[in-house]
């Protein structure tokens, strides 16, 4: 905003002065996801004011936002936990050094070996691609398994050495309102050692989860769910996300549900949600519900059908009945469906232009503003236009 005439214009602060951007930032960061939706809310209602839509029609698709984080691989989650966990023992050390005395090893740093270990594991795959005479089967899966042996035993051992030292914050600060009275009035040095046991807790369990993914998936063999695997030990809310397109195979983020009106867009993340968001923003159910196979679900249509929906154009997905499918090659009915395609654009658009296709925000409460931030931003513009066009 310093540097943008048209900006200060814009914002009305002219030539006053503003806050730097790191105020900014953390400005931005006290709004809550809710919050958002509500604004999100009054931009669809001033639409509907304003006669730019009369929220006739409801479609639905989602998409991936993508997490900032690295591809996940489990020798470099390992390593994540062992350097992150590492870094806050040394943190720890003036605070707890007195009460572990006793441990010879409580404060021994073991990021060298997993580093090398690493170095290691990636060597041996570099070699196995170059080697003309590939190594057989056997020989290859027992190297790399004594690999990721010793990966797992240096991450355990970290473990137990961040759960010696959090046991030995755990009295330096009294529990209760008491405790985060003191906290706020110590100097910035001392509130930073103070939140190490928040630091600790958070991440403990996530390295935990690490070491039994990477024992089952790669000591022992075993496949590990989708739903319980850990991609960052940072963004522990990132899922993979089959692409089911052309380009990567698989996305590393959160799965956002769109739903579009005629001239603008709201997040929610089911059918019958949006169905009873729309009805509290525009007043009455909408005429017609469309989205494709990833939509469907049981009773969706009765229970759309009961909220006041006339038409309902989702294609069931699974096996079929006869007279579901001569339904559905009705043409008023494709007629209908093919309303949904629309949404397409107005996906592509909001990853393009208002940076929907990767998340630089940190949190899942950071992925929510930043999800909301672009679909308001897409709205005003969307509302911009047609009120243009109007008066033109």
């Amino acid at each position: 905003m310093g540097d943008s005439l048209v900006l200060r214009w814009f914002c009305r602060v002219y030539f006053r002065r503003v806050p730097v951007a790191t105020t900014l930032l953390r400005w931005a960061a006290t709004i809550q996801p809710a919050t958002l939706q509500a604004l999100n809310d009054r931009v669809a209602l001033l639409a509907k004011q304003a006669r730019v839509t009369g929220g006739r029609k409801l479609r639905l698709d989602s998409t991936c936002v993508q997490t900032a984080i690295h591809h996940p691989t489990d020798s470099g989650l390992l390593v994540d936990g062992v350097r992150v966990l590492t870094r806050l023992i040394r943190q720890a050390k003036p605070l707890a050094a007195q009460r572990l005395l006793s441990v010879h090893d409580a404060f021994r740093s073991r990021l060298r070996t997993v580093r090398r270990t690493v170095q290691q594991v990636h060597r041996r795959r570099r070699r196995r691609r170059r080697h003309r005479r590939p190594l057989p089967e056997a020989k290859k899966a027992e190297g790399q398994r004594t690999l990721y042996q010793a990966l797992v035993t240096a991450t355990r051992q970290t473990v137990r050495q961040a759960a010696r030292v959090r046991a030995a914050l755990a009295p330096l600060l009294p529990p209760g309102p008491a405790g985060q009275q003191s906290q706020r009035k110590a100097d910035p040095a001392t509130r930073r050692a103070l939140r190490l046991p928040t630091q600790i807790d958070r991440f403990l369990p996530l390295v935990e989860r690490v070491i039994a993914q990477a024992q089952a998936r790669v000591l022992e063999g075993r496949q590990v769910p989708a739903s319980e695997k850990v991609l960052s030990l940072f963004e522990p809310h990132t899922r993979l996300i089959p692409r089911h397109k052309g380009g990567a195979a698989v996305e590393f983020g959160c799965q956002v549900m769109l739903c579009e009106v005629e001239a603008g867009e709201s997040d929610r993340h089911q059918a019958i949600p949006a169905v009873m968001q729309h009805r509290r923003v525009f007043g009455r159910a909408p005429g017609l519900l469309t989205g494709d196979r990833g939509v469907h679900a049981k009773d969706v249509e009765e229970r759309a059908q009961a909220l006041g929906v006339r038409h309902v154009a989702i294609p069931r997905s699974g096996p079929s009945t006869p007279a579901q499918r001569a339904r559905e090659r009705d043409r008023a009915w494709r007629r209908r469906s093919r309303w949904r395609a629309g949404i397409e654009g107005r996906i592509s658009s909001l990853r393009r232009d208002f940076g929907l296709e990767r998340c630089p925000y940190h949190g899942e409460a950071g992925l929510n503003r930043w999800v909301g931030w672009g679909v308001v931003a897409s709205n005003l513009r969307r509302i911009g236009r047609q009120l243009a066009s109007k008066h033109a």
